[in-house]
């Protein structure tokens, strides 16, 4: 099932997506009993998804609208905690760092031994097709990072690796957009990545049962029409298991929970001379399975 925040008449509702008929179906109006945030519908689990799946079966064709008259929101538009972030989590975006003066200049510790956690404070999150203000980064150093981004949908704490999944509603695309001369100067990554705006989420929440094979799962990011970053989540270093049995080993993760795991290679900060974002510029990320993900920058 695809799922989408939505804007209509000043109200926020959630609804099924039919992305190949550019249709919606608000959820609420054919099921009042079903929640009209996403972050309650994905605290009722299953039984959430089993409700909605019914009211789509049930909900006559006039019931659907269309996607272009609504403003379509990230999928958690306010989340309730930060977004839980992992750095370095590809080996050819380590090995790119290391040239940008970002990690340790041709050392294989660069490769962690462990994963890397940051956060991104939660008024970051903006919605598909908002921009991007770039013009909040005074150091003009805006970096893009296209990732797919887990949904935790069952509270946990000490979750195995082989129960992971168990703890997973679904998956969405973040763009952990990063101010990199903040990051360098501030030594630990939070004010860099936190600025206003600066993690562009969506369009849909995919349900996880939707995916079958993550590891074929292909991220591709565009900028200006020109391809910069592709790669599998097989090539993560620390894959999805091992991400939620480490964070949960000592905190509890909670439904809502954002988990981005990642960025590929191809970052701005990787070419010589870097290529950061300007105004007027077009960022797009696309995770097959989920879609597209478009950000203009201003």
């Amino acid at each position: 099932m695809r799922l989408i925040s939505f804007s209509d008449q000043g109200r926020t509702r959630i609804g099924v997506l039919r992305p190949e008929a550019g249709r919606v179906l608000d959820l609420q109006a054919v099921e009042p009993r079903l929640p009209w945030d996403m972050a309650t519908f994905i605290a009722g689990g299953e039984a959430s998804r089993m409700a909605a799946d019914e009211a789509a079966g049930q909900a006559s064709p006039e019931a659907w609208r269309a996607l272009e008259e609504l403003t379509v929101l990230p999928p958690l538009p306010i989340p309730a905690r930060d977004i839980l972030c992992v750095g370095k989590n590809y080996r050819a975006h380590v090995d790119e760092l290391s040239g940008s003066g970002l990690g340790k200049p041709g050392t294989a510790s660069d490769v962690p031994e462990y994963p890397v956690f940051f956060t991104k404070a939660a008024t970051t999150v903006s919605g598909p097709e908002e921009p991007i203000p770039a013009y909040l980064d005074y150091t003009e150093s805006v970096d893009y990072e296209g990732e797919l981004a887990v949904i935790i949908g069952k509270e946990g704490r000490g979750i195995p690796a082989e129960e992971a999944f168990d703890h997973v509603f679904g998956y969405t695309i973040v763009n952990d957009v990063t101010s990199r001369r903040l990051q360098r100067r501030h030594g630990q990554w939070f004010l860099g990545k936190s600025v206003d705006g600066f993690c562009p989420m969506g369009p849909a929440l995919v349900t996880a049962d939707e995916i079958d094979d993550l590891d074929a799962v292909r991220i591709t990011t565009r900028v200006n029409g020109e391809q910069r970053q592709s790669g599998c989540l097989a090539d993560l270093i620390f894959g999805i298991p091992e991400l939620i049995e480490t964070l949960s080993r000592t905190m509890t993760l909670m439904p809502g929970d954002v988990i981005a795991t990642g960025t590929p290679e191809g970052v701005g900060a990787g070419f010589d001379p870097p290529r950061f974002l300007r105004s007027g510029d077009r960022v797009e990320i696309h995770v097959s399975g989920i879609g597209t993900l478009g950000s203009p920058v201003e």
